[in-house]
């Protein structure tokens, strides 16, 4: 008799700290838990798909969506609108799947205020040196542009101690097993545990 609405996880990070790998795993290890695909008005990189990285929208298209109340979130980020469509997230956890929502940490806040069940987990380079040299690998970036990035990585690496967790990503498995358990231990919470009390004191 366990409560089987799924869980909100925000999972957070700056760019460059391995956040899509670690997904990957923890994807694989549940076909009960979902990554949430967000909506962006950014061009696509080359080995990203529209539908599976993102959904690729106009500008103007993202910003009726937000005058219509459709998103749980919304950011603009390096001259980009970033947003969470609430319908999908709840239809999902309705559905009794952990959804994971990878965003940023304004937007984190904001889903604090309008979902604070969620489960907010931060995940760090293992150094910021590291995170520099990620980033030089991944080579999508103009120099400008990931000076700007590394700015910002600074701003969100301060905002760590908002959040419910924080898991350091020195070793990529070892992230997403971190993540993975800290999921199941917020399922057995008293306060998600409402429906199924009620289920025994009234049989």
């Amino acid at each position: 008799m366990p409560n089987d609405k799924g869980v909100i996880v925000v999972l957070s990070g700056p760019s460059g700290a391995g956040k899509d790998t670690v997904l990957k795993k923890i994807l694989k290890k549940s076909e009960k838990i979902s990554l949430s695909i967000s909506v962006t008005t950014r061009k696509p990189r080359e080995d990203e798909c529209n539908g599976r990285n993102y959904h690729f929208i106009s500008r103007n298209l993202f910003e009726k969506m937000v005058q219509n109340n459709e998103m749980l979130e919304y950011v603009e980020y390096c001259g980009n609108y970033y947003g969470t469509p609430y319908k999908p997230i709840d239809e999902l956890t309705r559905n009794g799947v952990d959804v994971i929502l990878k965003i940023e940490v304004k937007g984190g806040r904001q889903v604090k205020k309008l979902c604070p069940e969620a489960v907010h987990i931060f995940v760090l380079p293992p150094s910021f040196k590291e995170l520099e040299t990620r980033l030089q690998i991944r080579g999508t970036e103009t120099n400008e542009a990931m000076n700007e990035r590394l700015k910002i990585a600074k701003k969100e690496i301060s905002a760590a101690l908002q959040y419910d967790y924080i898991v350091i990503n020195k070793d990529s498995n070892q992230c997403a097993e971190d993540i993975f358990e800290i999921i199941q231990v917020e399922k057995l919470r008293a306060k998600r545990m409402e429906h199924t009390i009620k289920v025994l004191i009234d049989a």
